[in-house]
């Protein structure tokens, strides 16, 4: 099992996005997490195209992008091109999964799905082959701080067995409430990647909450 920590931006300071962005640069994460938000699938609105190339010029660690917008079909190519290394979209957000998934991988990026809590892992099971990546949000999507929903762990142990069962190397990613604190369990039921936004960058040291969770 890979042990990936994705920081999440929306929990860095805006106003010192190129010095955040910089120090997991130097720390031992692995991937930097980028939600953007429309304000129509989730009420928030976040980062654009603009400030995802501000991002990408800052660092040279993959880029792992999460559309939590309506019709994301429509623009997974330009976020492949600013920059994202892993484009990941929602199964609730389109009519056209598969469409969307052609055109993030024609795009050169890595392609992502993710649920929301109310959503089964069961939805997914004809996806898996076709993605590198399923993202359990382990929150409702749309704003940071929030808890960790105990019932995630039994999604991502469901997922976990459907590419056991299917010979996939599909990854595993975890987003919303993680922190030094429950990374253990979230990784061993079955997780590679895990975001973590205010636990990092709320953490007095977060190159060293990054390791904690890491060795956790």
């Amino acid at each position: 099992m890979n042990r990936i920590i994705a920081p999440s931006m929306l929990s860095a300071d805006f106003g010192h996005l190129d010095r955040d962005t910089r120090m997991i640069d130097r720390s031992a994460a692995e991937w930097v997490h980028i939600d953007v938000m429309d304000g129509v699938f989730v009420p928030n609105i976040s980062f654009g195209f603009p400030v995802l190339k501000s991002i990408r010029k800052a660092t040279a660690k993959c880029l792992d992008v999460h559309l939590m917008i309506v019709e994301p079909e429509r623009y997974v190519e330009r976020f492949a091109q600013a920059g994202a290394d892993i484009v990941t979209f929602h199964l609730e957000a389109t009519h056209d999964v598969g469409g969307c998934i052609d055109r993030i991988r024609r795009a050169g990026a890595r392609v992502g799905i993710s649920i929301k809590p109310a959503t089964p892992a069961a939805s997914l099971r004809e996806w898996l082959p076709k993605v590198d990546l399923v993202l359990v949000m382990s929150v409702e999507p749309g704003f940071g701080g929030q808890s960790f929903i105990p019932g995630s762990l039994d999604k991502i142990r469901e997922l976990r067995a459907m590419a056991h069962e299917g010979g996939l190397s599909t990854l595993i990613e975890v987003d919303g409430g993680i922190s030094a604190r429950n990374a253990r369990e979230v990784f061993e039921a079955g997780a590679d990647a895990l975001v973590a936004g205010s636990a990092v960058f709320g953490a007095p040291d977060p190159e060293a909450e990054i390791v904690r969770m890491l060795e956790a």
